[in-house]
């Protein structure tokens, strides 16, 4: 079971969930454009299997400490840790990179919405927990906000998009990291430095076969300037940054009410095109906003309330 949240004296960032939370959707909002920017040019696989080496090799000095002391528990756990780096590191990103290759962004952000129903579902096949009536209309209403944002307030529009390819491979990766926010409450007892520093080795050596395979094919990472500031971002802030606040954030909190601030990655998605493509803003941005604040406020003062009651 997650660990129950106690608010602290003062500010502390470390024991701030919902402001942990809103920085991951915004740091993986950022991501989901930077990937989208790069289809085509970089790899997909390659990219994931790069990222996460990379992040590993940039946080290891930092988590050695961590490391030495929770080696024997590691051991034990790595079947475990495995899994989640799998499902969490692996297979959620790698196939994020490769659908967004073919889907236009809208379409992607509409699948993103479905993340926190994912993980409701998750929740109940594995651990017969139900959404409480507050949660359930937090994310009812925080979706519609997500789709009146996406649809620009035409249900036409919405009736209209397709699913293709792209929207399938990144509907599945949604599947596994809802698999993966769900059971992180069973993540061994390691340190945070020591458990994300395990996962994200594991989930690059697991990918080092599908890379080899797009060398295979001629797809090589190509050494230029697009190359080395997407290495440079997505090594830092969607990986060691997010995952060390999402993580802490499920932790405290626990995945149910987690799930629903990942309905603000279409909204920071939404708010990144109008400020880097020149977008302007509509009615139906401010109302999509109002609604996902509103849907995430009921879902957290709901999960709140239950935590004081059991």
């Amino acid at each position: 079971m997650p660990a129950p949240f106690v608010r602290p004296r003062g500010f502390s960032l470390y024991n701030a969930p919902y402001v942990l939370l809103t920085c991951v959707a915004l740091l993986w909002a950022i991501n989901l454009v930077v990937g989208r920017y790069v289809a085509g040019h970089v790899p997909p696989a390659t990219l994931a299997m790069v990222r996460w080496m990379g992040a590993t090799l940039i946080l290891l000095p930092f988590a050695w400490k961590q490391i030495s002391r929770d080696w024997p528990v590691i051991r034990r756990s790595l079947p475990m840790l495995t899994l989640l780096a799998a499902t969490g590191i692996a297979s959620y990103n790698a196939m994020s990179y490769y659908g967004l290759q073919y889907t236009q962004a809208v379409n992607g952000l509409l699948v993103q919405s479905t993340a926190p129903l994912l993980v409701a579902v998750w929740s109940f096949v594995l651990f017969r927990e139900r959404l409480g009536l507050g949660q359930m209309a937090g994310v009812v209403t925080s979706m519609a906000g997500v789709l009146l944002i996406i649809s620009h307030g035409d249900l036409d529009t919405f009736l209209h998009l397709k699913p293709n390819v792209g929207d399938v491979w990144i509907i599945v990766a949604l599947v596994i990291y809802a698999f993966y926010a769900t059971i992180l409450r069973n993540r061994p007892p390691l340190g945070p430095l020591s458990f994300l520093s395990s996962i994200m080795a594991l989930g690059s050596l697991l990918l080092i076969p599908f890379a080899l395979w797009e060398a295979s094919q001629g797809k090589y990472l190509p050494l230029d300037h697009v190359t080395f500031a997407t290495l440079a971002y997505v090594m830092t802030g969607p990986s060691l940054v997010a995952y060390l606040f999402f993580n802490r954030g499920v932790e405290l909190v626990g995945a149910n009410a987690a799930a629903p601030f990942l309905h603000l990655l279409p909204v920071f998605g939404t708010a990144l095109a109008i400020i880097f493509l020149g977008e302007e803003m509509a009615w139906y941005h401010f109302a999509g906003y109002a609604l996902v604040i509103t849907g995430i406020a009921l879902a957290t003062l709901s999960a709140r309330a239950r935590r004081k009651a059991a």
